[in-house]
């Protein structure tokens, strides 16, 4: 072809300008470097091939013998340049040089059949870009026209019938008249029947008549057409060896079939096959190839299938890649970027579905925007994209509750079933898709007649969806649990029962490992369970427990669904009280645990991750009470809770014993630490690039894990600690877990010989939250006026409620006075000043007279701050950071004579070095740096709590905040102790106080041993006299600082301040966290 190529060009400077062939020389030389195009792909021989044919059509004026075959090349190297770049105005000039080439032949002109045929070729594509109803007519009447002029015996008669089924096809797919469908596909079994064994034609009949039956399957779900298009694509795949030049297209088609036969029938082969033979296709597609965009989107499709079916997240991950390099090859202007921007945003839809990011949401949303901006009214996209734009805008009401986008998405999905008449493909989905959203709008508003139109709405889809449909399944659900809702509001039995019908119709069809399955059954067990408690037959109970053991035997990643499901079966347990209580609980931790680690432990997942865990630890905690399992308690409140900060912890584990545990342990560890660093570093990077690394790091990760296992010593690695590890946490003193369930209120003291002991609380969660809550509404008017006496109610009530139980329990249990005990918080309690609790009157003993109190996030933070034990050379390096003049704040008064007290109390200790940084030398990085080469830290300055975006939280330095995120993210050495004092250090999220995520704890995951914090405003005053006296303190008799000092320290330190006449408040403030 090469060749060809040269051998014309030295034709045209042989035949120079004003030779009479030139013009033909031109001709050559450009059908030539088209012919090239067509097999490489180079746009510049298809460029050049242009100017070469208008050359030619210049020296070819009106009149001229070959001016029609001259209009009909460039017509149809612009047509092709057209598909390969999508510029609208190369179609709009191509059909308008074909009408001058047709015009020139007529009637009974040699040519005339073929201009025809290209006349209507450009005219479809413009259809299937623009969308205009009557440019693919025109295209039908004149390729009517051309079979005409090739009877029965005409070699070309078999491409005719090819070319106007194609073109019936496409009217089909835009109006659903199943007469052009039937017509194409007769008209093609006529063509095939041209075409014997042999002939050229043979291998693109057989292609096309395959995809017309495929249209008929997906209209009609007759298996029979699926079936023989996949055995049509097998006969034309051989026919087309290695480098056929449609080898590629065939293997794409043959895929897509087996891809519809799979969502059909759900055999696993059928798709693996289509996920191979794409690869193979794409192989064959290499960059710059025409139709590699088409490719890359097939095989996403046929990724985000496997990830439905079987849940592997890198399979998802991959098809969103795979979305975007296809969107990335399909510029402002082609014309598949609508299809493109769609299918990506379908995927990231999938993907918020799964891990619940709510920037994928949104990108979907935007993405599918730029989508319908692209169908304007009679595209042929017009109504699946206003349906997808529906739809995630329907999801984000879901998640958010904003009633603009739900209603934005009913008349959305209006438009598209206006768009989708009876007989249309999309007809059942469109239908589905509205009823699903009206139902909403009735559980947002209660409207009846919302909830009516719903289910006619469903009862017409499951018509359009017969046996053997693959959307069947979705419409029984949909339509079942419309009636269960319509059955809660209106009471009418015959809705019950049909609902239990449908949903038992739907399950059927979703067997085990299918991804929907636990949300059928799910929707199945609730509607069992709600005929139960009406009419009470037993066998009802006990088949909706039955369903829900079935989770239990899940086999494919976990989804939301899947989480939602676990904590649907231990409500109803809780409700029904069954002894399956337990195990539902087991499982959904269990379930907890594998989908949050799905998740990035990035700040971004922390609402996804707050969501999942909402309350379940808790009443795992209580249930496994109520059984008398108190070990199990501890367990399970433990894998639960604080469900971040252990995310983030599975990746920094120090691994110090493994490492110790000789030379295969050592590379273990190191291997480990070593994808952990890169993983935690592809996290906080978090751009969509990271995640093809992400994934291949996870898998790697998981391997190295799998390793560790096997060594003898660690077959629990990273797993979920037994009692018998968190029982650790005790051995300097007995830690008391206080936890507020809905079905119970409990204290639980662990101790380090024995079993827990529990304390039951005469209190309900609705009390605990109302005491926080008048707590935290007074703790914010502290230093503006005197509160004293609704403060010691406050802590009198806590005393006689909570903490004089526990104190009674300790008295027991031979804890002796001045004891050093631990409170692990949940829920309510974490905001509530337990330390502080006392009867408050003269010669009675409140809790800091009898015991030293501290604070543990979780038992597993408490125990790994014992095991980092103190590795420092003979000097302690410490650093106090002050700033009293920040970014943003007011000027801090006290700031530089508080770090003059420090100084004053530390320059003398010997083995201490000690810097100070302040005012402009404070800045973020200026404190992030001293952090790297100290491991004792005095921080004055402001704290600024977040209770929204808790990861915003931050100390205010000089240049700005120093936030929550940067703090996780530095990797210091050895830290041992840090004191802040800043205002509202312990104060975290609103929503999830249980995930403590403030900047008190993420000091504490960062390394540091021990933390003193505050929980609301310290007073400058009353800061700088506890500084002075706890420094006194936590020196010790050898002359060094030892941070397992500071709780004392601090307890004396406070203890001092009583004497004084400082508020109460200022008194309680401070709090010691860790060691």
């Amino acid at each position: 072809m090469a060749d060809d190529v040269e051998r014309c060009r030295a034709d045209l400077k042989r035949y120079p300008p004003g030779h009479h062939h030139h013009s033909s020389c031109l001709n050559n030389l450009a059908l030539s470097l088209r012919d090239i195009f067509l097999q490489r792909g180079v746009p510049s021989d298809l460029d050049e091939a242009i100017e070469l044919l208008r050359a030619a059509l210049l020296l070819r004026r009106p009149g001229h013998s070959d001016r029609s075959m001259t209009l009909n090349n460039l017509a149809v190297s612009l047509g092709d340049r057209f598909l390969q770049r999508g510029i609208p105005s190369d179609l709009d000039e191509a059909i308008e040089l074909h009408r001058a080439a047709l015009h020139l032949c007529s009637p009974g002109h040699s040519d005339r059949s073929m201009t025809l045929n290209n006349l209507a070729l450009s005219l479809r594509d413009r259809f299937l870009q623009r969308g205009v109803p009557s440019d693919l007519d025109e295209a039908i009447e004149l390729h009517r026209a051309a079979l005409l002029l090739h009877p029965p015996g005409h070699s070309d008669r078999s491409l005719s019938l090819n070319n106007l089924a194609s073109s019936l096809g496409d009217r089909f797919q835009q109006r659903g008249v199943p007469s052009d469908l039937d017509e194409a596909i007769e008209l093609l079994r006529a063509a095939l029947h041209l075409c014997p064994s042999g002939h050229s034609d043979r291998s693109m009949t057989l292609n096309n008549l395959a995809l017309s039956l495929r249209d008929r399957f997906k209209q009609q779900g007759v298996q029979s057409d699926l079936d023989e298009a996949i055995e049509l694509h097998r006969v034309a795949l051989h026919l087309r060896p290695p480098g056929h030049s449609d080898r590629s297209m065939t293997l794409n088609n043959l895929a897509v079939s087996l891809r519809d036969r799979f969502k059909q029938r759900g055999v696993p082969s059928d798709l693996d096959e289509a996920m191979e033979l794409h690869r193979a296709a794409l192989h064959l597609r290499p960059p710059g190839h025409s139709d590699r965009s088409m490719t890359l989107n097939n095989l996403a499709g046929s990724l985000g299938d496997r990830f439905l079916q079987r849940g592997v997240p890198s399979d998802l991950d991959e098809a969103i890649e795979c979305h975007r390099a296809a969107l990335h090859l399909r510029p402002p202007g082609h014309s598949d970027r609508s299809s493109s921007l769609n299918n990506l945003a379908s995927s990231l839809r999938d993907r918020f579905k799964q891990r619940g990011v709510p920037s994928d949401l949104d990108e979907a949303i935007e993405l599918h925007r730029a989508a319908l901006h692209l169908c304007p009214p009679g595209h042929l996209l017009r109504s699946s994209s206003l349906n997808n734009l529906a739809l995630s805008l329907r999801d984000r009401f879901l998640q958010r509750g904003i009633p603009s986008d739900l209603d934005e998405a009913i008349e959305l999905l209006r438009a598209a079933l206006h768009l989708c008449p009876p007989g249309h493909s999309d007809r059942s989905m469109t239908l589905n898709n509205l009823a699903s959203s009206l139902g909403g709008k009735f559980k947002q508003r209660g409207v009846p007649s919302d909830l009516d139109e719903a289910i006619e709405l469903h009862r017409a889809a499951l018509h359009l969806r017969p046996p053997g449909h693959f959307g069947r399944s979705m419409t029984l659900d949909n339509l079942a649990s419309s009636l269960g809702d319509r059955f809660k509001q209106q009471g009418v039995q015959s809705d019950l029962y049909e609902a239990i019908e449908l949903h038992r119709a739907a399950l059927h069809l979703r067997p085990l490992g299918h991804s929907d399955r636990s949300m059928t059954l799910n929707n199945l067990a609730i509607s069992l369970r709600d005929r139960f408690k009406e009419q009470g037959i037993q066998s009802d109970i006990d088949e909706a427990f039955r369903l829900y053991e079935q989770l239990s035997y899940l086999s494919h990643a976990v989804s939301r669904m899947d989480l939602t499901a676990a904590k649907s079966w231990a409500i109803s347990a809780e409700q029904m009280n069954h002894d399956s209580a337990m195990a539902a609980y087991q499982i959904a931790l269990k379930f907890l645990d594998q989908h949050v680690t799905l998740l990035s432990s990035s700040s971004r997942h922390f609402d996804v991750v707050s969501m999942a865990t909402a309350s379940l630890a808790m009443d795992a905690f209580s249930c496994s009470i109520r059984c008398g399992a108190l070990t199990t308690a501890v367990e399970r409140v433990e894998q639960g809770r604080a469900v971040f900060w252990t995310q983030l912890a599975r990746l920094s584990s120090p691994l110090d014993e493994l490492s110790l545990s000789g030379d295969t342990g050592a590379a273990l560890a190191e291997e480990f630490n070593q994808l952990s660093s890169r993983l935690r570093s592809a996290f906080d990077q978090s751009t969509e690039d990271q995640s093809p690394q992400i994934r291949q790091l996870t898998i790697q990760w998981n391997d190295v894990i799998s390793r560790i296992r096997m060594l003898p010593d660690f077959p629990r690695f990273l797993l979920p600690p037994l009692f018998s590890d968190l029982q650790k946490a005790a051995q300097e003193g007995p830690v008391i877990i206080v936890n507020a369930s809905q079905y119970s209120c409990d204290a639980l003291i662990i101790l380090s010989s024995q079993d827990p002991v529990h304390v039951p609380l005469d209190v309900s969660q609705t009390e605990v939250s109302e005491l926080s809550s008048e707590f935290q509404s007074l703790s914010e008017q502290f230093g503006s006026s005197d509160h004293q006496h609704k403060l010691v109610g406050i802590l009198r009530k806590l005393w006689h409620d909570i903490v004089d139980l526990v104190v009674q329990a300790l008295r027991v249990l031979n804890v002796h006075p001045g004891s050093h005990i631990w409170w692990c918080p949940t829920a309510e309690f974490t905001l509530l000043p337990l330390h502080a609790a006392g009867p408050y009157e003269k010669n009675r003993d409140n809790l800091s007279d009898t015991y030293i109190s501290s604070y543990t996030p979780t038992l597993a933070t408490l125990i790994r701050a014992r095991q980092r034990i103190s590795r420092e050379a003979s000097t302690q390096h410490f650093v106090a950071v002050g700033q009293a003049n920040p970014d943003r704040g007011k000027e801090l008064r006290h700031v530089a004579p508080e770090l003059v007290v420090v100084a004053q109390r530390l320059l003398p200790v010997v083995s201490v070095s000690f810097t100070s940084l302040a005012d402009s030398d404070a800045t973020v990085q200026g404190t992030l740096d001293a952090l790297n080469h100290n491991q004792w830290l005095h921080l004055a300055c402001h704290g600024m709590p977040n209770r929204t975006q808790a990861f915003e939280s931050s100390f205010a330095m000089r240049d700005g905040p120093l936030m929550i995120k940067e703090v996780i993210r530095s990797n210091w050495q050895n830290p041992e102790f840090a004191f802040l004092s800043a205002c509202h250090t312990t104060v975290g999220d609103e929503k999830s106080p249980d995930e403590s995520i403030h900047l008190a704890a993420a000091m504490q995951f960062s390394g540091f041993r021990s933390v003193i914090g505050s929980m609301w405003s310290v007073d400058d005053e009353v800061a700088r006299q506890v500084v002075s006296a706890f420094y006194r303190n936590l020196v010790d008799d050898s002359g060094r600082l030892d941070c397992t000092r500071a709780a004392v320290a601090l307890h004396k330190a406070v203890k001092k301040l009583r004497r004084k006449k400082i508020p109460l408040e200022q008194q309680i403030v401070f709090v010691h966290i860790g060691v």
